[in-house]
């Protein structure tokens, strides 16, 4: 695709084309270049927190080469954001300061701040910042997967199929929720004076409710009465049911999703076909 898809009067214009694609999930220069930068600096944050540990193998070079690797990226991303704000006026969505507030608000905007945003400040303000506060910043780099969700497709589809199953999703999550309480109590009642520190109180057995249920079966925590393993049998079945449903649910939807876009290009293709005819 082109680097510049159409003619413009103003360079605001230019910056809009270059950072919009034409269709969402659509790709051009830019946005296969944030996709690259979001890649390289999740691939960067994996390496430094290797690099900066005092028993790693790696070579002293790659922890000060993947923090300058961050300190490039974050700077891209804020003239990226600020190159999008500046611009963003020719969506007419977004123009005026109402526009560009309503902007500011959607959680794509806010995820693509914190992607940069904090750390930038703590590169400026505080270069020498360590211990528990760096490693926040760093968590905060998972924010740069949502920049992602405007270029990649696979995101968009994840993302209606989940709105579309919504409710469907918190009637199964509510109905887990109450099998996790009863098997935690049901093992409480059972379990709790033979095995006091797994099972003496609800809160302690909700830990062996939700690895047995989930069918992750860790095996640190089980009952040992009779009684507790026929009642934990139980409740392994049934834990089948708290996988399934939601995964039917979101099965469903993508299903759905799917079916329903392929149609939508359908219909615009053949709509296209019939203008050209005509």
């Amino acid at each position: 695709m082109p680097l510049i898809k159409r003619k413009h009067n103003t360079a605001k214009a230019y910056a809009h084309d270059w950072l919009e694609p034409d269709t969402p999930g659509g790709l051009n220069f830019f946005s296969g270049l944030i996709i690259t930068l979001v890649l390289v600096s999740l691939a960067s944050l994996a390496l430094e927190t290797e690099a900066a540990r005092a028993d790693t193998p790696m070579p002293a070079w790659l922890l000060p080469t993947t923090q300058w690797v961050n300190v490039v990226i974050v700077v891209l991303f804020a003239i990226e954001f600020a190159l999008r704000f500046w611009s963003e006026g020719e969506n007419p969505r977004h123009a005026g300061l109402a526009g560009r507030l309503r902007f500011l608000a959607q959680p794509i905007t806010i995820a693509d701040v914190l992607a940069f945003l904090p750390e930038l400040i703590v590169m400026l303000f505080v270069p020498h910042l360590a211990g528990g506060w760096l490693a926040a910043l760093r968590a905060l780099r998972l924010f740069r997967l949502f920049k992602l969700a405007r270029y990649v497709p696979a995101f968009a589809i994840v993302g209606a199929a989940v709105a579309r199953a919504w409710a469907p999703l918190m009637a199964a999550l509510a109905v887990a929720g109450a099998q996790l309480y009863v098997a935690a109590m049901l093992l409480f009642f059972i379990e709790g004076e033979s095995k006091p520190e797994a099972f003496g109180s609800i809160a302690r057995a909700m830990w062996w409710a939700i690895v047995t249920l989930t069918t992750v079966g860790y095996g640190d925590v089980y009952p040992e009465t009779v009684i507790g393993r026929i009642a934990a049998g139980l409740v392994a079945l049934a834990g089948i049911g708290i996988v399934a449903m939601p995964t039917g649910i979101l099965a469903s939807a993508f299903a759905e999703e799917f079916r329903e876009r392929h149609e939508r290009q359908a219909r615009a293709a053949k709509d296209a076909e019939s203008e050209a005819a005509e």
